[in-house]
């Protein structure tokens, strides 16, 4: 994945490598710790993980709180998994992705906006189970703000 490495920088994104782009095998909890916690300490706006299927980086990552990586599998789930789920972590299969395909996730992935809307309450409840709360709370939250 040395192309999207390269590709992201050319169109001026800050690139941060925390392990092998290609060949050498990983832990894939070495490289998911690190970018998970570079996301939700605010060190970086978001992160892109590769590892084989990308389930296990995607598993690993979402283990740190506020956290959200999505495994996506084309550029138009890339583009939702941030409109909709305000994801914050990019997840990647190298063995099934081509590099030029990574790079139109990642594109995709980079440039949507977060909708809000509907989905910031989804994004609460994702939140809220993250911290052990009630989901029926988030519901009464938005009551509560709207006077109902």
């Amino acid at each position: 994945m040395a192309a999207l490495v390269e590709c992201l920088g050319v169109e001026g994104h800050e690139v941060t490598v925390l392990g092998p782009t290609e060949g050498d095998s990983l832990d894939y909890p070495d490289a998911a710790a690190p970018v998970g916690r570079a996301v939700a300490s605010g060190e970086v706006d978001y992160g892109i993980l590769v590892c084989g299927s990308g389930i296990g980086v995607s598993m690993a990552a979402n283990k740190v709180a506020g956290v959200r990586a999505a495994l996506v599998v084309d550029a138009e789930a890339a583009a939702m998994t941030r409109r909709h789920n305000d994801a914050n972590v990019l997840c990647i299969s190298g063995d099934r992705t081509s590099p030029a395909e990574a790079v139109a996730y990642a594109k995709a992935f980079l440039s949507a906006p977060f909708d809000g809307g509907r989905h910031e309450r989804r994004v609460r409840k994702i939140s809220a189970i993250e911290a052990g709360r009630d989901l029926r709370e988030v519901d009464e939250e938005k009551e509560a703000r709207i006077g109902g």
